[in-house]
């Protein structure tokens, strides 16, 4: 008989992966072989879990969470009852196994059918275990009844009930334990992402300050570029203002002295002029002829 625990390998919930934890780690506490079937990455263990779990075990919405426990074929539980069987020590009943001797549930399953079988002793007078427990006097003597013996039998077997009875108790420790050590891992493992996630953001604030840095002194020089390109127009448009009224000028001046050279000239100025043209004519008449 194998038992098969179907899980989910990827699942998001948390509460989920801590039940699936708990009964793998309980099981394998107690050496129980099992086989882990992943509904999450396998769709045909997915459908055969949902088709096999029994109506009345399933929720309102008719889709039973992982963890789904079964012995081959035969449907055990889910998380809670497994819960409840490994609390009364009942988990190979729960598992549909033979609890192995000196168990705690092998004890209480002898002792229930030593209660339910009443006059056990009497009834079988040639039974080895009660030739071993009971001195041949008081068998003789026929003296002990049905309480007695049991206690007897309990009291002489004590010493290796002790030894063995713990077992299962050792077990649950130990997958508690194991639990527990896999809760710290996902906090450390948590706490670790969230390290990283810090880290990270901290590196993208970085990133865009300095992205904020860098484009506003990329605007900052566009604007001196601006205020450059303004200042060398407004000294462009100066010197052309400057070379204009300067050319302004200066044909003024060239209009004042052509209308200087046009006016008439008076009689008495041609006069002047006459005369000064003689003299100029006798000197030079006067310098031939020397």
């Amino acid at each position: 008989m194998v038992i098969k625990v179907f899980l989910a390998s990827s699942s998001g919930s948390t509460a989920i992966k801590k039940k699936q934890q708990d009964v793998v780690g309980f099981l394998e506490a107690l050496k129980v072989e099992y086989s882990q079937m992943d509904i999450a990455c396998n769709e045909e263990n997915r459908m055969w879990m949902r088709e096999n779990v029994p109506e009345e075990k399933k929720p309102s919405n008719g889709i039973p969470l992982p963890p789904q426990i079964f012995n081959e074929a035969g449907y055990c539980g889910d998380y809670e009852t497994f819960f409840d069987a490994k609390e009364d020590n009942q988990v190979y009943a729960f598992l549909g196994l033979p609890p192995p001797p000196g168990s705690k549930e092998a004890l209480q399953a002898e002792k229930a059918l030593i209660v339910e079988n009443g006059n056990d002793a009497e009834e079988h007078p040639d039974d080895d275990t009660l030739k071993k427990e009971i001195p041949a006097e008081e068998c003789n003597g026929g003296v002990h009844g049905e309480e007695e013996v049991t206690e007897e039998i309990l009291s002489e077997e004590g010493g290796e009930v002790e030894e063995s009875g713990g077992a299962e108790e050792k077990a649950a420790e130990e997958a508690e334990g194991k639990a527990a050590e896999d809760e710290t891992a996902e906090d450390g493992a948590a706490e670790d992402e969230t390290a990283e996630d810090g880290a990270a953001e901290d590196e993208a604030a970085e990133d865009e300050a300095a992205e904020d840095e860098a484009a506003e002194d990329e605007a900052a020089e566009d604007e001196e570029a601006e205020e450059s390109a303004e200042d060398t127009e407004e000294a462009s448009e100066d010197t052309k203002a400057r070379v204009e009224e300067e050319e302004a000028e200066e044909e003024a001046e060239d209009e004042e002295a052509k209308g200087e050279d046009d006016q008439p000239v008076s009689e008495e100025e041609e006069d002047v002029v006459s005369e000064e043209e003689e003299e100029l004519l006798q000197l030079e008449e006067e310098g031939e002829e020397e």
